[in-house]
């Protein structure tokens, strides 16, 4: 492993906020995470920091990486599929890179969303209809409790934007997937040049801010509430795709809090809804 101390954790959250953090710990081997789980007090795990919105100041947190456990290895081939496990460290949109050099398929639809195979685990990340969980055969998990263990897809809990694995703070170590052969290009290229165009990716930002409530769509409601561009310092709501908060510059974890608190305020008096917060929020 490899720790470092007093850390500014804005540096590893794609939001760009964030204050000094205690300790940032990169784990290189699963076995290292007992040590660390029973030597500290207050643990967050943090891949990619595309989802996570971090407090300014002090944080007296270890701060938990597996980012640097990279491997993608192809564990059996059938004639109808294969097998194929992505450690927690692996960039999402590298593993669609490998899918379409070894012509595999089966998640071209969630190209272009950020993150890494952990963090998209953990909450069964999806897009254009499609899930992690669509493909998911087992995942590798360490338990606080019990230590390393498998869980068959079969025998676990996972719906819409979550998972057991995230209720429990378990860490996903890897993820074994069953995909078919065929790699669909012109659907994998079709959803990342929508998202280039329909996303505000030009600035920081955490992705969906809020989940879809059943039967409606979250950009929809907030647009329709006429909050597009609602700004606080230099948080804002994007005019692009108003279910991204951005950071136009040097935005404070206070601004997006107050944006929150707002649309959530100004969409449940004017449709009866309350939207739920899909990034996480660390203090």
């Amino acid at each position: 492993m490899r720790i470092l101390r007093d850390v500014s954790i804005k540096e590893y959250s794609n939001m760009k906020v964030g204050g000094t953090a205690k300790e940032l710990i990169f784990i290189h081997d699963k076995n290292e995470l007992k040590e660390i789980y029973d030597t500290r007090d207050r643990i967050y795990l943090i891949g990619n920091g595309t989802n996570t919105l971090i407090s300014d100041g002090y944080l007296d947190i270890s701060f938990v990486t597996l980012k640097e456990m990279k491997d993608i290895v192809i564990e059996k081939k059938e004639d109808e599929y294969a097998l194929v496990r992505a450690y927690s460290g692996v960039d999402f949109n590298d593993f669609i890179k490998f899918m379409e050099e070894n012509n595999l398929s089966g998640i071209e639809n969630m190209s272009g969303i950020p993150g890494s195979f952990g963090g998209i685990t953990n909450m069964n990340a999806g897009a254009y209809g499609t899930e992690i969980f669509d493909v998911i055969e087992e995942v590798e998990v360490f338990d606080p409790k019990e230590g390393i263990k498998i869980l068959k897809k079969e025998n676990m809990d996972f719906r819409y934007r979550g998972t057991e694995i995230k209720d429990n703070k378990w860490v996903v170590v890897s993820t074994l997937l069953k995909l078919t052969y065929g790699f669909d290009k012109e659907a994998s290229q079709d959803k990342y040049n929508q998202r280039k165009t329909k996303h505000p990716l030009n600035y920081p930002n955490l992705g969906s801010t809020f989940k879809n409530p059943k039967g409606t769509f979250a950009a929809q409601l907030i647009s329709d509430c006429g909050l597009k561009e609602f700004k606080v310092g230099d948080a804002q709501v994007s005019p692009v795709h108003p279910n991204f908060i951005t950071n136009l510059g040097n935005a404070k974890f206070s601004d997006i809090q107050e944006i929150l608190k707002h649309v959530k305020e100004v969409v449940n008096e004017k449709t009866g809804i309350m939207l739920e917060t899909e990034i996480i929020i660390v203090e």
